[in-house]
């Protein structure tokens, strides 16, 4: 095994990410990126913990939404 990610994985991450409402990647990069608690976010954003937890699952729902999702090719759109 290797300690880099498969490209195209990291590709569709970094994707859905960016594809996030702003206030749940935001809660969203808080959690997973600078490893701050549900009481934290809520400080710095002005929410209370729970609007917080909510966006939060909210945003890991939809991420995982888009990175289970097959890739829609442009002629499958017709």
């Amino acid at each position: 095994m290797t300690d880099r990610p498969d490209p195209r994985l990291a590709r569709r991450m970094r994707r859905a990410i960016r594809r996030l409402p702003r206030r749940q990647r935001e809660v969203f990069c808080a959690v997973r990126y600078d490893d701050l608690s549900y009481a934290q976010i809520a400080k710095r954003t002005g929410l209370s913990a729970t609007q917080v937890e909510a966006l939060f699952a909210d945003a890991l729902a939809s991420f995982v939404r888009t990175i289970d999702a097959e890739p829609r090719h442009w002629w499958r759109f017709w």
